[in-house]
């Protein structure tokens, strides 16, 4: 008897056909979170202000099979949202995955912070992410589908000493995301935050090479450690998949229990 040959089922990759923007891509958690998207089959532009850390990235995506382009750019400059838009629009279409990953920390007392350093940290984290935002919205709209992903922090919900400029422009951040979720919810459009909580990346170095700080540092992190930068990577993922189009407008923490002490 003759048996008709039947095809295997090939699984696609979770985010096969989607492209991806993140922003601060040149190392850390944006880093992490543009090498993880790419492994799941989106198209990924890489953003941020170092030419040569950019071109790092993107050749360790192609050389795993991926694909990737980097864009060079400060996110806190009014047309570098438009520009950078049009380049990835050019380089692989319409991006519909958008993580507002660029953001800078400043640990100094009130009375130290000069009003240069303020706006700075005011621009980089809450303006950039507005910036971005409005400049990819559009497209998305025109999909009826998209994705947008603000790094928010735990220092939205909680804080330390010495952390005015970074908690609260993570506070409004987390704002800024609620709220655009609500606007965006009738296109299909999902809006979300991630709040980190001590994870081992170049940020936080200070601290974890500080023997005294790290101790105390583990010390109030119930799961005893620092959080790895895959574990961001694979939250990523499935919040810019399919299968998360019913959560927007809230905040995911992943802190190893920080926050619910």
């Amino acid at each position: 008897m003759l048996r008709r040959a039947t095809r295997k089922n090939v699984t696609k990759p979770l985010l096969d056909g989607h492209v991806a923007v993140v922003t601060g891509a040149s190392k850390g958690l944006g880093r992490e979170m543009a090498e993880a998207l790419a492994a799941a089959g989106a198209k990924v532009a890489l953003v941020a202000r170092s030419e040569a850390l950019l071109e790092d990235v993107a050749n360790a995506i192609r050389e795993r099979g991926g694909e990737a382009e980097h864009v060079v750019a400060d996110v806190t400059d009014e047309a570098a949202g438009s520009e950078v838009e049009q380049a990835v629009r050019e380089a692989f279409g319409v991006c519909d995955i958008l993580i507002n990953n660029a953001g800078i920390n400043n640990r100094k007392p009130i009375e130290e912070f000069s009003f240069e350093e303020w706006h700075e940290i005011l621009d980089v984290n809450l303006t950039g992410p507005f910036a971005m935002s409005r400049a990819f919205v559009p497209g998305m709209k025109s999909l009826n589908w998209g994705r947008i992903i603000n790094m928010t922090s735990i220092m939205s919900h909680v804080s330390l000493p010495n952390r005015t400029g970074y908690s609260t422009t993570k506070a409004g951040l987390l704002g800024f995301t609620r709220a655009l979720a609500l606007e965006l919810a009738p296109h299909n459009i999902t809006v979300n935050g991630i709040s980190p909580g001590p994870f081992a990346t170049e940020m936080n170095r200070p601290l974890i090479e500080d023997p005294e700080k790290n101790r105390q540092f583990l010390s109030r992190i119930p799961v005893g450690r620092w959080g790895k930068v895959r574990e961001i990577g694979k939250l990523a993922i499935y919040l810019c998949s399919n299968d998360a189009g019913f959560i927007t407008g809230t905040d995911v923490v992943i802190d190893g229990g920080w926050t619910a002490q």
